[in-house]
């Protein structure tokens, strides 16, 4: 709920601020789409089987469930892989900051990243690797326990580590590492703070927002993976079902907690979730906001 809600929050105000969008917010875009299409496509179907107590449809579900999982989790990671080099390259530009990134360079980049995420998805149903049910049987996943049962399932979950999760994530620590360091010698080459140009501050604003979107997302997938990767070298009978389970649900819960980053960041957002009208004409009272005007120019949330 708080997902699917969340994330509607920000595409509505997306849409509503079409024009006044920058070109890597639609990077923040995109990362929305896939948190609230691994809701709509995935939790329900998981709900329904923890409530049954058993898996629901069989293979043909399990295989859906999987692919969708891996689809819009890659998308996310491969997401905010771009986000961290897009900021990198803004923060370091010394010039104008959005417009030496045009949104059709953007939109490219996005394509790409459904293209390359696609791809890897569908990779286990033509024959290189496998899908199969988590050890705790109401959740499917690639199948980590393949590693050592096959060269097929060896050498697809060894490329899939390598090019879906650590060489993003290495990319991610590194260019916030370096935009850190960017930021502290900029901060020390000033020596009165209240001299900082308020588009510095905006900028220091704006790279923690985006770092607090990847922490938050690797963070809720660590256990995710230390638990797989026990499966991977360890029998799955060796982890109690629900050492196995809280992981995986931890992990999903990732989809809901960037509207919130965006909220307590951005006083655009803020101001238009309490524009934004419910359907039935009630005004949403979610939050409460102060009415202090923000220029327009500025960006809501940005890669």
């Amino acid at each position: 709920i708080l997902t699917i809600l969340g994330n509607s929050a920000v595409l509505a105000t997306a849409v509503k601020r079409s024009s006044l969008l920058k070109s890597p917010e639609l990077l923040t875009v995109n990362l929305a789409v896939a948190d609230i299409g691994m809701a709509i496509s995935m939790y329900p179907l998981a709900i329904a089987s923890a409530w049954n107590h058993a898996w629901l449809g069989g293979d043909a579900s399990c295989i859906y469930y999987a692919l969708m999982g891996f689809l819009f989790g890659v998308c996310s990671m491969m997401t905010l892989c771009a986000m961290a080099v897009i900021r990198f390259l803004v923060t370091n530009s010394s010039k104008s900051n959005n417009n030496k990134i045009s949104k059709n360079t953007i939109c490219i980049l996005i394509a790409f990243i459904w293209l390359y995420s696609l791809l890897w998805a569908i990779l286990p149903l033509v024959g290189w690797g496998y899908y199969g049910p988590e050890p705790f049987g109401i959740s499917c996943t690639i199948a980590w326990s393949k590693f050592h049962n096959s060269s097929n399932g060896f050498s697809f979950i060894l490329s899939m580590f390598l090019l879906c999760t650590v060489l993003p994530a290495l990319t991610i620590v590194a260019c916030y590492l370096g935009i850190a360091w960017k930021v502290h010698k900029a901060y020390q080459e000033i020596q009165n703070i209240n001299r900082i140009p308020n588009a510095a501050k905006l900028e220091k604003k704006l790279t923690l927002m985006a770092v607090l979107i990847s922490v938050g997302f690797l963070s809720s997938w660590t256990p995710y993976a230390a638990a797989s990767f026990w499966s991977i070298f360890n029998s799955s009978d060796s982890l109690q079902p629900v050492v196995t389970l809280l992981p995986c649900l931890f992990a999903k819960s990732s989809t809901a907690y960037n509207p919130f980053i965006y909220y307590i960041f951005s006083k655009t957002f803020r101001r238009e979730i309490k524009q934004l009208q419910c359907c039935c004409g009630w005004r949403v009272h979610f939050f409460s906001t102060d009415s202090s005007a923000e220029n327009p120019a500025s960006m809501m949330w940005s890669g």
